[in-house]
């Protein structure tokens, strides 16, 4: 147990004999008939509970935390007969970190994927917390990082796949992230049941080496 949640459960132990001043145990008073003391243990109690709660949900929700900035935007010809990038658009100057989102058409019933090819030609699935880009009401989305150099060039390739393809890329991204080491995926071991559906070229247009604690790809 973290101590982020020892701290909640204490606030709540005060607060409950705060309010809780006629509790017994085996027949025996507490003492808390003080309404001082009852007042200060309340107040305690709920000190700790605001921190506690403030702490666990800093630490442990770092998907809602990150940051990630919106490229330019394409215009996109409706109605939607595909799967398409929004943005980014194709040579776009990108920061280490995008949002890179587009549409899908009605009744699409694949996971969508975006690989990153950088400089070493090897690919590099990227994923939130949920692994596969997020989808709803006909958009999808996934935060997209880069490690690289400044004036680099990277590929972003848009794949839908089948349930088979998205566990080998989910499991992938799995083993990287146990041995911190994100070695790159060669073209042979690419799914054939992973279909590109778009790609683009974009150029990083600042240093992006180190600037990911814990990257979907390695510094190339």
């Amino acid at each position: 147990m973290s101590a982020d949640l020892l701290i909640i459960l204490l606030g709540a132990l005060l607060l409950i004999l705060a309010f809780g001043h006629n509790i017994k145990i085996k027949d025996s008073s507490l003492g808390l008939e003080n309404p001082k003391l009852r007042v200060t243990l309340g107040i305690i109690g709920v000190i700790l509970i605001m921190y506690g709660g403030f702490s666990y949900g800093t630490v442990n929700l770092p998907g809602q935390l990150e940051q990630a900035t919106l490229g330019n935007v394409r215009e996109i010809e409706y109605p939607v007969k595909r799967v398409q990038v929004l943005s980014p658009i194709p040579g776009d100057s990108v920061n280490c970190r995008i949002l890179t989102k587009g549409v899908y058409p009605d009744a699409h019933d694949k996971d969508i994927w975006v690989l990153l090819k950088p400089s070493d030609d090897k690919y590099y699935p990227q994923s939130d917390h949920t692994n596969t880009s997020y989808k709803r009401d006909g958009e999808w989305q996934v935060i997209t990082r880069f490690g690289g150099d400044e004036g680099e060039t990277f590929k972003i390739i848009v794949y839908e796949t089948d349930a088979a393809a998205s566990e080998f890329f989910s499991t992938t991204i799995a083993n990287w992230k146990a041995a911190n080491s994100y070695t790159g995926l060669e073209t042979e071991e690419l799914p054939d049941s992973a279909k590109v559906v778009d790609s683009m070229r974009v150029i990083l247009n600042k240093n992006c080496r180190g600037a990911h604690d814990t990257p979907d790809i390695p510094d190339s």
